[in-house]
């Protein structure tokens, strides 16, 4: 593998983070780093949140599920998918443009998450670990006044970075899938209950599926926080779609 290849391996989540500063010199490049990911027709359809505010980290670690960690990280970075800013463009420039619809949301969506995948790779050349925090979708009110968000942008992602602990490095990778389950030629089939068995096997050797599979289910799927990031996402699809602004 080459180097950066390896590094696509290696990478995992951290959560547990070194009470270490990332110099400004380091967040700036890695920040420029995710500047740098491919965009749709080069329009960069996000805006990202550097959180710098003590205050604000406390209290997003309490609305994103209640996680402590994510208020001691060194770097707190949150993704809008924006559609805002060429909106307002077209109408400074004196154009009558429509508003912004579900297609434009999705394509933010993804320059956003695109960007902030370009700065995990970033982040993990520099030593430094990086976790994904799903649950910045979740109460959607507070959040939103915490952030001052448009009713035309949108939380897509939210990434915490420092260097990692040692209980961190140590920590093993969890397995991903082997490729024959996650790809498939030119249209798209189920996996079947066979496939679907062989993954978890070749994933969790020794383990029942049924059991594991119910417990995760009721742990993840169920949860009331999968329902409240469901109601939340809700709202701001509707506040998008319904704004007259």
């Amino acid at each position: 593998m080459n180097s950066i290849i390896q590094s696509l391996f290696d990478r995992k989540s951290v959560r547990v983070f070194l009470d270490t500063p990332v110099p400004e010199e380091i967040v700036n490049q890695i920040i420029d780093a995710g500047i740098q990911a491919p965009s749709a027709g080069n329009q960069q359809l996000y805006t990202i949140l550097d959180i710098r505010d003590t205050a604000v980290k406390e209290r997003l670690a309490v609305l994103c599920d209640n996680q402590p960690f994510i208020a001691a990280a060194p770097v707190v970075l949150v993704f809008l998918a924006d559609c805002r800013r060429w909106l307002d463009s077209y109408r400074y420039a004196g154009l009558e443009a429509r508003l912004p619809g579900p297609g434009d949301l999705f394509l933010s969506c993804a320059d956003a998450i695109i960007a902030a995948q370009n700065i995990t790779v970033a982040a993990e050349s520099f030593g430094l670990g990086s976790c994904y925090i799903g649950d910045i979708l979740e109460n959607k009110e507070e959040a939103a006044a915490l952030l001052g968000l448009d009713p035309l942008t949108f939380p897509a992602a939210m990434l915490v970075i420092g260097y990692p602990g040692e209980s961190q490095v140590k920590r093993p990778k969890p397995p991903r899938p082997d490729r024959r389950y996650l790809v498939r030629r030119d249209r798209y089939s189920p996996l079947s209950e066979a496939e679907l068995r062989g993954m978890f096997a070749d994933l969790h050797p020794g383990k029942d599926f049924d059991s594991f599979i119910a417990a995760f289910c009721k742990r993840k799927y169920m949860s009331a926080f999968s329902a409240e990031m469901n109601r939340s996402a809700r709202e701001y699809l509707a506040e998008f779609l319904g704004t007259g602004n």
